[in-house]
């Protein structure tokens, strides 16, 4: 098992997950998170610390394209271990549905 991070971090990028995490195993994309399948430990202390409820552990049904989408980014984003501020519009952007159109591939600036 791992956690995925899902739709709702997309423009929301709260990173209150990123402190917690023993392992460091977040990437960050411009607009987006992911964590890594392959270093997460399975803890489970980001899940409580994310205020958009985007982690989910990849137990739950239909979180396998979620799955997919962390590794794939994971793999070319930059590690990120440190909180930085939400972007402004988060709370704007909180619940909104259907946001995959609006992940951005693009890397963020990690550490």
């Amino acid at each position: 098992m791992t956690y995925v991070v899902t739709e709702n971090c997309i423009k929301c990028k709260y990173m209150d997950c990123v402190e917690v995490c023993p392992v460091d195993c977040f990437y960050e994309g411009e607009n987006f998170l992911v964590i890594h399948p392959d270093e997460c430990i399975d803890c489970g202390v980001c899940e409580p610390e994310c205020p958009a409820e985007a982690i989910k552990p990849d137990t739950e049904p239909g979180l396998d394209s979620w799955l997919q989408l962390n590794a794939k980014f994971a793999a070319s984003w930059p590690n990120i271990t440190q909180k930085k501020d939400s972007p402004a519009d988060a709370k704007e952007f909180d619940g909104v549905p259907n946001k995959l159109e609006l992940l951005s591939p693009n890397p963020g600036d990690g550490d």
